[in-house]
């Protein structure tokens, strides 16, 4: 019997093997960089005083907020997931899985790497858990069992849509389009001379397509993770700001968010969720296109967010795939070679975006722009586009969309990176 106990009894406590043995040589790190307070705290925290837990995490929450991220030691991200571990601790063993799941996921999201492999292992100890007390309550939502994101009443009209799209928009020359094309003839077409291509039927093997437009599927796999969101209209605006929500309240968002004057769109942009829910990335594969030239993958980041969601004229330094899961997108591109006539900003945090707003351009500010080339594309379902390095983008979400970005370098460059048409 007193066996039977003990195993009851391990299935209520997180295991933290890491810390356990890493714990010791963290605390004299953090001292040595003046953290006496937080080391008391997180004493009294692995002693079992929550009140503590909670209080050395704010206080290393606050050390992460001290100055600009990249200035912030690399010691005080990882007294910040010590905390998040002390604290999930508590609410698993009180039967609070979503709290402990919310608590651990702002610890892989801020949180250093040393004890990245503890947060993990709790994240799907705690998430096995939730789902288990969710399988008992399914039957409250059986009458969505066939929840879509995406429906074909969700399809577009072109005459409709040109009215939302910056002006001229797909009347110029569009991305050259290319079904099932090697990997020797993008290198060959594409990737060396620098330009840009829309690639059909180079993912009807992955997961995703037949997964991520199904709501239930979306919440039972993710719905209790937190996720950081941008809302406001694009990260250039005045108005804009990040929040933390949980997946499934994401979801619901985006759902009803449509981007008109009386709402405020959600936006999950730019973020690594495939490093922090394994199960979502088990559902991509990364394009053999991302090995041209010797490959060094940067991030592959999620895009998710509902019809009008936009990112503005921009450039990034790397060799990028963006896949379109579910949804549409509208994709504007302009080569590097017209960076001067786009406008640049001139603070260095913007200076690969634009000045220019394709959606309201002002000609007597920005004349230059007016009769410039592009190419643009309607990005459908199960496509990629390739941006080159350095190429000026606009993208603008025309229905709800999933996408995902594959960023990589390459060793061998391409013989001209600001190609022209």
């Amino acid at each position: 019997m007193a066996g039977h106990n003990t195993a009851v009894n391990s299935n209520d406590v997180l295991e933290t093997p890491v810390l356990d043995v890493e714990a010791h040589s963290l605390l004299q790190s953090i001292s040595e960089e003046g953290g006496y307070a937080y080391v008391s705290m997180s004493t009294r925290a692995a002693d079992g005083d929550i009140r503590a837990a909670e209080a050395a995490r704010e206080v290393a929450w606050e050390q992460l907020h001290s100055g600009p991220w990249h200035s912030v030691l690399p010691v005080w991200r990882d007294a910040y997931s010590m905390a998040c571990l002390h604290v999930a601790k508590f609410h698993y063993a009180n039967g609070e899985f979503k709290e402990a799941l919310r608590v651990l996921d702002m610890g892989l999201i801020m949180g250093g790497m040393v004890l990245r492999k503890d947060l993990e292992s709790a994240v799907g100890k705690a998430t096995e858990r939730a789902n288990a007390i969710l399988r008992v309550s399914e039957e409250s939502v059986n009458g969505s069992a066939n929840a879509k994101l995406v429906t074909t009443q969700n399809a577009i009209n072109l005459i409709e849509t040109l009215q939302i799209l910056p002006k001229n928009s797909l009347s110029c020359k569009h991305v050259g389009k290319r079904s099932s094309l090697s990997l020797e003839g993008f290198m060959r077409d594409y990737f060396l001379p620098g330009s840009p291509v829309l690639l059909t039927d180079s993912m009807t093997h992955w997961p995703a397509i037949t997964k991520w437009n199904d709501l239930n599927y979306l919440k039972k796999v993710a719905g209790y993770r937190t996720v950081p969101v941008e809302v406001g209209k694009n990260y250039l605006c005045n108005d804009w700001k990040q929040e933390m929500l949980t997946f499934s309240e994401f979801l619901e968002r985006i759902q009803s968010n449509s981007c008109d004057d009386d709402h405020v769109p959600t936006y999950l942009a730019q973020h690594p969720l495939f490093d922090q829910i394994q199960e979502l990335r088990n559902d991509i594969v990364t394009p053999d296109y991302c090995f041209a030239g010797g490959t060094e993958m940067k991030s592959v980041n999620a895009w998710f967010g509902p019809a009008g969601t936009v990112t503005p004229l921009h450039h990034d330094p790397h060799h990028n795939i963006l896949a379109q899961v579910v949804g549409k997108k509208y994709v504007r591109l302009y080569p590097a070679s017209f960076s001067e006539e786009l406008y640049p900003h001139t603070e260095s945090m913007h200076k690969n975006s634009s000045q220019v707003d394709l959606d309201n351009i002002d000609v007597s500010e920005f004349p230059k722009i007016q009769d410039l080339e592009f190419v643009d594309c309607i990005l459908e379902e199960g496509q990629m586009l390739y941006i080159p390095p350095k190429w000026w983008h606009y993208v603008r979400s025309l229905t709800t969309s999933l996408s995902v970005s594959f960023w990589w370098a390459a060793p061998t460059s391409p013989a001209s990176p600001t190609s022209s048409f």
